[in-house]
């Protein structure tokens, strides 16, 4: 499906050992999809951090990665992960808020290519390096408000929102194609992880769990 990147075994608190923990803790908290658990297993999450903050990297918890923006918890990668995981085709996804990146190697081992965009030009250049690092190869990256999405591209066949909009990004609807999902948090001080399907001229929506996000922003930093 997507090209394989290289992966870093490191030691100590960024072991493979220490990656599996993760790994059945996430199962342990219902994550059933065994690519997405091995997905998770291999990516070294520490290098998406800073070096100060490795020994926390498999803790199951978000951390800052700088200009005011988070790595989301690997519970959070993970749900959304599957959830998009699920649609009937995996040749383009797009994500809006690229962050650091961990969120895009993750969906750059389940769909063909990952269209991703990020406001803030310092973490697309940072991120920009650290997948090519890694060897990831099919994630194309923007420096542009991920607001309008890219409907240039469009349809996609899973849309992931990885920062909490005010309302329904419903523009985005008509961007996916049949049979995909847009998955995305929404609200602010109450937030809520919500899913729409699109199953033809139809959309379904369906209101998942509580979460805890970032502002979506529009324009570009």
């Amino acid at each position: 499906m997507a090209e394989s990147f290289m992966i870093s075994h490191g030691s100590g608190m960024t072991s493979a050992r220490t990656r599996a923990r993760l790994v059945e803790r996430l199962r342990q908290q219902g994550i059933g999809d065994e690519t997405v658990l091995a997905i998770i297993g291999q990516i070294p999450r520490h290098q998406f951090v800073d070096e100060a903050l490795s020994h926390k990297a498999y803790d199951d918890t978000s951390l800052p990665i700088g200009f005011g923006q988070t790595i989301s918890q690997p519970y959070i990668v993970a749900r959304m992960s599957e959830l998009a995981a699920q649609v009937p085709q995996r040749q383009q996804v797009l994500e809006i808020g690229t962050g650091c990146g961990y969120q895009t190697a993750v969906l750059a081992k389940l769909f063909k290519t990952v269209h991703s965009i990020e406001r803030i030009g310092g973490l697309v250049r940072q991120t920009r390096e650290r997948l090519s690092g890694l060897g990831i190869h099919n994630a194309r990256l923007r420096h542009a408000d991920g607001l309008p999405g890219l409907p240039e591209l469009a349809p996609f066949d899973a849309i992931v929102i990885t920062a909490a909009a005010p309302i329904v990004p419903e523009n985005l609807s008509a961007q996916l194609s049949d049979g995909g999902r847009l998955i995305f948090p929404v609200g602010s001080q109450q937030q809520e992880l919500r899913m729409i399907e699109r199953r033809g001229q139809e959309l379904f929506e369906s209101r998942l769990e509580k979460v805890n996000f970032v502002p979506l922003l529009p324009g570009i930093a």
